[in-house]
């Protein structure tokens, strides 16, 4: 059975910084490309990040350029999220899929396997 796990967030006062991880447990994430993605209340989903498996190129949504960076520990078959000069509009579930090929900061398929989010607040 495939699982994605997110974990890692948290509440955080803004400046600060978290590590998001996406664990996987039934498949290699090392041979898929992984997006990271959020949804804050009343708003849509979005994609922020996202590694590609072939060529390891990654990808920011404008609004995290610069703060996040999207990693992979294939050793670990987990794909990390570090979030650095976190704000108060990055609030939301954060939440992790694979798929074939990123496109942009999207998935190609839309995402194959999801994970259940974790959530992100960021106020102080």
């Amino acid at each position: 059975q495939v699982q994605l796990v997110e974990s890692g967030g948290g509440l955080v006062q803004p400046g600060g910084s978290l590590r998001l991880s996406c664990a996987a447990s039934g498949l290699t994430l090392e041979s898929y490309a992984v997006g990271w993605f959020r949804q804050a209340p009343g708003k849509q989903r979005e994609g922020v990040a996202c590694i590609n498996a072939n060529d390891h190129n990654t990808y920011y949504s404008e609004s995290v350029k610069g703060r996040f960076t999207i990693s992979r520990d294939n050793a670990k078959n987990t794909v990390y999220l570090q979030m650095d000069s976190l704000k108060p509009e990055d609030t939301a579930v954060y939440y992790c899929a694979n798929d074939e090929e990123c496109i942009g900061t999207s998935l190609l398929e839309g995402g194959d396997y999801w994970g259940l989010g974790t959530q992100v607040t960021v106020s102080g």
